[in-house]
């Protein structure tokens, strides 16, 4: 198994690559997160295996992009998938067991024991149960390795020799992954912090007992990686095929107890962590708790580690989104201890002065472009909130497109007429943060949906629109978004199906986050008429503003 190559990579997403004349193509995908989607086959929550069933169904009505919330590893009591215990490798719940070939359907039964019908609660769940499915799928996983160590590993088998190949071409990422996620079973969990000294300072000698001592957790960690790439790859190869490109998320930082801070401790801040300046939302700020990049290390080497990032990322994808954009041009960081007398820790930004943020700003995004560019991936910028102008015509003339979300491109109620769009942009409604399309509509004002309706595309129309998102509202606001001047539009999957679910709420915690399913597989919401009118809105929508 091994990635698709630089080449092959660029011919998978030459669709949205500008044509000789300069123009680029106009096409329209859907946000969906990867553990939303349902098939007979997955394991109360959507896995790898799923995406090709989803693309065709999407690809069925002109949708040509399916963008992924990010797949790292997330802890164990974490659910958020911004959350990750390494910015490399995809987490192992998303495998699908059932194309496991150490675990066919007749040993299901023995690998899992009495966790059999806690399978079946899972799959029952309206939403993604983590701790479920955690548990089965470990469970799973380990046998599923046992099977694996007897029959090829000990015997040095050519299936073996595939794991030891996929090992040595990930050997940039890969030890560090499996070593720390070995490692912290054996000290119980525990963040690498409170490891003993020697293990978390990394001392050769003591990492190298270490190494010995939990060699088979090493490979059971190397082993599930292995499938979930082989998986990744079969997946994506079917999509290339038809034509649909797959978009990921880059996020910003990963979590403070990662393998990446562990492997990199002097290019992170340890005394201080990443958040958001006040704004209209908060006047405090918001303290994400997440450590900061330590910027002037991190120039030494050129940004190694970013460009290793973007590099592996551009191998998953065709683009990617690069969470929190501004961040990488001015980081906002607080001290992690506050004052003598209580007061809040001291908060800036870093680097701090403009001049200085605009010259390391385009020093990292060069940087990323690079090492995307190895693969022919296509970098986004998620450039929403507190942004300053600068930041963008940066990104403008780095040919990085960033986001138009429609909700929010207005001044006051005026909204800004989505056919003005920069052809270099991202168009939608919302994001996964935000609400779907027929909550917003139905929660506004009529101060504000008038403004909506203000725009010369519905104006003549604005008497047959009222507060109730109907049938004729959709089509109408699909062909408001798809009109859009932007290369490409991205629909959240309940904007596609007209439905009313969120994905996250940001600012809350809780069962309802990160969590959504869709309400049944492809097959059996096409069974539905009002999804299938959905569709159809959305297919008639592309055709007649010459998207696809």
């Amino acid at each position: 198994m091994s990635f698709p190559s630089a080449e092959n990579q660029s011919q998978g997403s030459s669709q949205s690559s500008p044509s000789p004349s300069g123009a680029r193509r106009r096409i329209s995908g859907v946000t969906v997160p990867l553990f939303s989607l349902r098939s007979e086959r997955s394991w109360g929550i959507g896995e790898i295996g799923d995406l090709p069933e989803f693309a065709a169904w999407m690809q069925g009505v002109g949708l040509r992009l399916v963008q992924l919330l990010p797949l790292g590893e997330v802890s164990g009591g974490e659910t958020s998938p911004y959350m990750a215990l390494s910015a490399f490798g995809i987490d192992p719940m998303f495998i699908s067991l059932s194309a496991v070939p150490e675990l066919p359907p007749e040993l299901v039964g023995e690998a899992l024991g009495e966790d059999v019908e806690a399978l079946e609660r899972a799959k029952r769940s309206q939403r993604v149960d983590y701790a479920l499915v955690r548990r089965v799928k470990r469970r799973a996983l380990r046998f599923a390795f046992d099977r694996f160590e007897r029959e090829h590993h000990a015997k040095q088998t050519p299936r073996a020799a595939e794991l030891a190949a996929f090992v040595k071409r990930q050997s940039d990422w890969l030890p560090d992954y499996a070593q720390f996620r070995a490692f912290k079973d054996g000290f119980e969990g525990v963040a690498w912090w409170d490891w003993p000294e020697e293990a978390r300072q990394r001392r050769p000698e003591a990492l190298e007992g270490l190494r010995r001592e939990r060699a088979r957790d090493i490979l059971y960690y190397e082993y599930v990686q292995w499938l979930a790439h082989t998986q990744w790859e079969a997946a994506r190869a079917d999509l290339r095929s038809k034509g649909v490109e797959i978009m990921g998320d880059l996020p910003f930082m990963v979590s403070r107890d990662s393998a990446d801070v562990w492997a990199h401790q002097d290019e992170f801040r340890h005394d201080m962590s990443v958040g958001a300046p006040p704004d209209q939302f908060d006047t405090e700020g918001q303290n994400w708790g997440l450590p900061p990049y330590f910027w002037a290390r991190m120039r030494e080497n050129n940004f190694a580690w970013l460009r290793r990032r973007c590099r592996y990322t551009g191998l998953l994808y065709d683009r990617f989104r690069i969470d929190h954009l501004v961040g990488f041009y001015r980081t906002y960081i607080f001290a992690e201890r506050k004052g003598q007398g209580g007061e809040r820790p001291k908060a800036m930004f870093d680097p701090a002065e403009e001049p200085e943020q605009r010259e390391h700003g385009e020093r990292v995004m060069r940087a990323m472009l690079e090492g995307a560019a190895e693969t022919g991936a296509q970098l986004v910028a998620e450039d929403l909130g507190a942004v300053p102008p600068w930041v963008r015509a940066s990104l403008t003339a780095l040919g990085v497109p960033g986001y138009k979300v429609l909700i929010w491109e207005k001044d006051d109620v005026v909204f800004r007429n989505p056919a003005d769009y920069p052809e270099l942009s991202v168009a939608c409604f919302g994001t996964h943060d935000t609400d779907s399309v027929v909550v917003w509509w139905e929660s506004r004002d009529d101060r504000e949906r008038a403004g909506v309706l203000d725009l010369p595309q519905l104006a003549p129309r604005r008497h047959e629109f009222g507060r109730e998102f109907t049938k004729e509202t959709h089509r109408a606001l699909l062909d408001l978004i798809h009109g859009a001047k932007s290369e490409l539009v991205l629909l959240l999957v309940q904007d596609v199906l007209a439905t009313r679910e969120r994905i996250n709420t940001p600012g809350t915690v809780g069962p309802e986050n990160w969590s959504l399913r869709l309400a049944g597989t492809p097959a059996e919401m096409d069974r539905d008429p009002e999804v299938r009118g959905a569709l159809e809105r959305v297919r008639e929508s592309i055709k007649a503003t010459g998207r696809g």
